[in-house]
């Protein structure tokens, strides 16, 4: 019989203790299942415990504790040894997408510089393709690259077991930020066993379900809920490319559908819901049967009701339960998980005047009011930590009719920025003016808390303000999406720029489909004519440009600052 240890009775060191507890008890046990263009690639528990001695023992070896290593990988299962290999080394990991063969990537070389790594891990397909492009990277000339497929598994026998500590810095996540200087998180063991044990809480994460992932490995949603939260809890997961998702939807829920004997735990941002309701056919629904799917997460952007009625309407017919919504909150610098729903509960949604919201006051409103705005709930926060509204501009506690900056403390917060001391004062150790209670994490997100849940209504830094008001830009994003049909859903930016001593609204649009002059024109009144009739604001500039000529994060989400620069320096297409 196989017995299972329940790893949240006891808290663990470090990552380390509960893979090799799982390891020991069930090794023959898959942990990971990679899929791929029809084809399954497996690991089990012994396979990746005993991988990870290798490659931590090469990497001791190397003298390399406490050194930095770039993960360089296209999507599966050597991605996963790697991670694992170097914190069985003591090496700190630096997940990164791998560099872009057909353009320069400017994130790949800023973090190489800024991580000051010492090696590269990678595979031999990648191998010259990487050496390149670190030689090319400021700072990176010394940087030796290690093709983890050539480590003989016998390396494992050299293992020695770094000392157990929980404030040992495991990896460094690097945020996207709004501009081409990200920032290393420094996120320690304890934090990630902390955060994956109140996922799997709140999820009800356990050996006898089963995650499915094609979030990308390098993201923390992807890395920390696909991947670590796997070899804390004893979760199996299968994973996939994100490309195979962005290609053909359909292969994430043909995917859930596949194993009718578990209880499955999926999930993704925003826009991963309205792809599927918009690109899976009619007929492609007949074959899936969605009953086992337990836990729908939605984060990493702002949760919008419409879509979540969207998907629900056009996938109930195939079994999916809408109560199985979890929306959530979250960000690198609090590890990854702060708030969530709670499966099979309805996720609460709040109906608010818009004109209050733009003036930072929540005022409720009928639902079927023009002038309401919806917000759908993120659900409570953990345990042990604590979220705050804060103004945040004075620093003091928001009363709960307010609109305020998020704050958060406890446990699952990283402990600040990479080499960046001044930064990591500001974000992490804030305190409020009114009470003197801290340190607290400044998220940047804007929001407010009924009932114990939280309400994200935008972005501090992203807000624009025309006429001395507020004006959040993802509800002007939304609107011109609804405008017309050939505007690409998720594919728009609003933000201000400044002419004639006034602010001034532009909008940069993704065009889904080619379209003849007529049309364009038809699409730039529409925009136009929805945004003064919805926000009352009218539209200084317009530009509808080429699908994928929007700057996005490594997540996919708008950087609407890295897009007002291109638009100032005439760069946008």
């Amino acid at each position: 019989m196989t017995t299972h240890h329940d790893n949240s009775s006891k808290m663990p060191t470090d990552l380390i203790e509960p893979l090799q507890r799982w390891a020991e008890d069930d090794p023959d046990r898959v942990i990971f299942t990679f899929v791929e263009n029809e084809q399954e690639t497996t690991l089990t528990y012994g396979e990746l415990n005993r991988q990870a001695e290798a490659i931590g023992a090469t990497l001791q070896d190397m003298g390399l504790e406490g050194e930095r290593a770039l993960l360089l990988y296209q999507p599966g299962l050597e991605y996963v040894m790697a991670f694992f290999g170097c914190l069985f080394a003591g090496v700190v990991a630096v997940p990164l997408k791998a560099p872009h063969r057909s353009r320069p990537d400017e994130r790949f070389r800023a973090v190489a510089r800024d991580a000051s790594a010492r090696v590269a891990l990678t595979t031999a397909k990648l191998l010259a393709f990487c050496e390149s492009s670190l030689r090319d990277s400021t700072g990176a000339d010394g940087l030796r690259c290690i093709t983890t497929e050539a480590i003989p598994e016998g390396a494992a026998d050299g293992w020695r077991r770094p000392a157990a500590d929980g404030d040992r810095l495991a990896f460094l996540q690097y945020t996207s930020g709004s501009t081409s200087a990200p920032r290393g998180v420094m996120v320690s063991h304890r934090n990630l066993l902390h955060n994956t044990a109140q996922i799997a809480r709140r999820f009800g994460s356990s050996p006898e379900r089963l995650g499915v992932s094609w979030l990308p490995h390098y993201h923390d949603m992807g890395l920390i809920g696909g991947i670590v939260q796997a070899a804390h809890v004893g979760l199996s997961v299968t994973l996939m490319s994100p490309l195979l998702f962005l290609q053909r939807p359909l292969a994430w829920l043909r995917t859930i559908s596949r194993y009718q004997d578990r209880e499955v735990i999926s999930g993704g941002p925003n826009f991963a819901y309205d792809l599927c309701a918009t690109r899976v056919s009619a007929e492609q629904k007949a074959g899936l049967n969605l009953r086992n799917w337990r836990v729908a997460f939605s984060g990493a952007e702002p949760v919008r009701h419409e879509t979540l009625k969207r998907f629900a309407a056009a996938f109930e017919p195939c079994g999916f339960r809408p109560e199985v919504f979890c929306p959530s909150y979250g960000l690198a610098e609090a590890t990854l998980f702060v708030s969530g729903g709670t499966p099979g509960v309805p996720p609460a949604v709040k109906t608010v005047q818009a004109h209050a919201i733009e003036r930072h006051r929540v005022v409720e409103e009928p639902a079927q009011s023009q002038s309401a705005r919806s917000l759908v709930s993120c659900g409570r926060g953990l345990n042990d930590q604590k979220i705050v509204i804060a103004n945040p501009e004075t620093k003091a506690t928001c009363p709960p009719d307010e609109v305020g900056e998020i704050w958060v403390s406890g446990p699952s917060v990283a402990g600040g920025y990479w080499r960046r001391p001044a930064e990591t004062e500001e974000v992490f150790n804030a305190f409020l003016s009114d009470t003197g209670e801290g340190p607290f994490l400044r998220t940047g997100d804007l929001g407010f808390l009924r009932d114990g849940e939280l309400y994200v209504t935008g972005r501090f830094k992203d807000l624009i303000i025309i006429d001395g008001r507020n004006q959040y830009p993802t509800d002007i994003e939304l609107t011109v999406e609804r405008s017309h049909t050939a505007v690409r859903a998720g594919g728009c930016a609003a933000f201000a720029v400044e002419e004639g001593g006034q602010e001034r609204l532009v909008i940069a649009a993704e065009v889904a489909r080619h379209c003849a002059d007529e049309e364009l024109r038809e699409v730039e009144s529409a925009v136009r004519h929805e945004v003064a009739e919805a926000h009352d604001l009218r539209v200084h500039a317009l530009l509808l440009l080429r699908r994928a000529s929007i700057p996005r994060t490594s997540s996919g989400k708008i950087r609407r600052y890295a897009c007002r620069e291109a638009y100032l320096s005439g760069t946008l297409e």
